[in-house]
């Protein structure tokens, strides 16, 4: 999937553990490993808003957009 979640960078550069990091925002252990390994099909815009209250970041320091080298290319 050509959207990554950059949970994993947030958590080093802040010092906070995942259950921290849960309590904050508000949605369960599983949710947030859904999240962080990538597997999740969307994310609430209130979600991502808990996130980037809890880190004091911008969305885009939590997605980021990677081009899949597999997407067919029209020439």
């Amino acid at each position: 999937m050509p959207i990554l979640v950059n949970i994993n960078i947030l958590l080093v550069k802040k010092k906070m553990s995942v259950t921290e990091l849960t309590e904050k925002v508000g949605i369960t252990m599983v949710n947030l490993s859904i999240l962080k390994n990538g597997k999740a099909k969307a994310i609430r815009f209130s979600t991502l808003e808990a996130i980037c209250q809890a880190h004091d970041c911008q969305p885009c320091d939590i997605l980021s957009y990677t081009p899949d080298e597999n997407e067919n290319k029209s020439d």
